[in-house]
C-alpha cells in the first residue's frame, strides 16, 4: 500500500497543525482581547479623559493670564493657545492619576489570571510561560501608552476648541509655531513613558508574586507614594535624582530651546535600573509558578 493511499502525511500534517505553538504576537492578541472585556480597562480610560476635560470647563469659567517662571508661563498662556492645555495636564496627572491608571492594569494583568484559576489553563496552549510574560507585560504597556495619550488627545482637542490653534511660548521664553508646539506635546508624552512603564513593571512583579489584585495596584501605588516621601526627607538630597519619582518631571527639557536632552538620557538608565529587574523577577517568578492546582 502506497503512502497516498494511508494518507499518513496529511494525518502529520494535521497534528502538527493542531499542535504548532501560537506566535507571542497572537498571544499579545489574546491579552487585548481580554483588556477590551473588562470593566476595569474602561475606568482608567474614563479617568484619564475626564481631568483634561473638567480643567477645560474650569479654565473656561474662570480665565486668567497670571505670569510667571516654571510651568506657570504655560498657565498664563492658557488662554493664548490651545496648544498649552495638555503641557498643564500632564504636568497634573503625571504625579500620581497617570501611575494610578496605569497600575489598575498592570497590578491586576496576572494576579487575576490565579484568582480566576485560569492560569493553568493558558500555559496549556502549547505556550510557554515566557510568550505569556511577554504579552501580558506588552499589554499592559499598550494599555499605559493609550492612557497617556487619550487624556494628551482630550487635552489638545479640548484646549484647541476653546482657545485655537496658536503659537506658544516655551520655558526658555522663545515662541514656536503650533505645528511644532503639537509636535512637542507628542514628544513630552513620549517621554513620560519612560518613567511610567518602570512604574508598569513594579505592578507586574507585584501582580506576578503576590496573585491578588488589590495588594499589587495599591502596592504599585503605594511605591510611588513611599519615593515621593524620601525625596522630603531631610538629608537624602543627594539620592533624589536617582529616584523612579523625579524622572516624572523629564520631558519638560523639550520644552526648552535648544532642547534639553539631559534629563531625559538621565532617565533612561535611571528608570532602566528599576525596570528592568522587576521584569526579570517576575518573569522568574512566573517561570518557577506551580499551576498543577489550577
Amino acid at each position: 500500500m502506497s503512502v497516498a493511499e494511508t494518507g499518513a502525511p496529511p494525518l502529520l500534517a494535521s497534528r502538527a497543525a493542531r499542535t504548532r505553538r501560537p506566535s507571542t504576537l497572537t498571544v499579545l492578541r489574546w491579552e487585548l482581547r481580554k483588556l477590551i472585556s473588562q470593566k476595569r480597562t474602561y475606568l482608567g480610560l474614563t479617568l484619564a479623559a475626564l481631568f483634561p476635560l473638567i480643567f477645560v470647563v474650569v479654565e473656561n469659567l474662570h480665565q486668567h493670564n497670571g505670569r510667571g517662571g516654571g510651568l506657570s508661563i504655560f498657565a498664563g498662556e492658557i488662554t493664548q493657545s490651545g496648544l498649552a492645555t495638555p503641557v498643564l495636564t500632564l504636568e497634573f496627572l503625571s504625579a500620581f492619576m497617570l501611575p494610578l491608571i496605569a497600575s489598575l492594569v498592570a497590578g491586576d494583568i496576572v494576579a487575576a489570571e490565579d484568582g480566576n484559576g485560569t492560569l493553568k489553563t493558558i500555559l496549556t496552549r502549547s505556550v510557554d510561560r515566557g510568550q505569556v510574560f511577554a504579552a501580558k507585560t506588552l499589554a499592559a504597556m499598550l494599555y499605559g501608552a493609550l492612557a497617556v495619550y487619550v487624556s494628551a488627545a482630550v487635552a489638545t482637542i479640548g484646549g484647541v476648541a476653546s482657545w485655537g490653534f496658536h503659537p506658544v511660548r516655551t520655558l526658555s521664553g522663545t515662541v514656536v509655531s503650533a505645528p511644532k508646539a503639537l509636535l512637542l506635546v507628542f514628544a513630552a508624552n513620549a517621554m513620560y513613558l519612560i518613567p511610567l512603564l518602570a512604574v508598569i513593571a513594579f505592578g507586574l512583579l507585584l501582580s506576578t508574586a503576590t496573585r491578588n489584585s488589590t495588594a499589587s495596584v495599591v502596592g504599585a501605588i503605594g511605591f510611588v507614594i513611599l519615593l515621593y516621601i524620601l525625596a522630603a526627607v531631610p538629608g537624602l538630597e543627594g539620592w533624589q535624582p536617582y529616584l523612579l519619582t523625579e524622572q516624572f518631571a523629564n520631558w519638560h527639557g523639550l520644552l526648552r530651546t535648544p532642547t534639553d536632552w539631559a534629563p531625559i538620557l538621565h532617565s533612561l538608565w535611571v528608570c532602566a535600573l528599576y525596570g528592568v529587574p522587576c521584569l526579570i523577577a517576575g518573569y522568574l517568578v512566573l517561570l518557577r509558578r506551580d499551576v498543577a492546582g489550577g
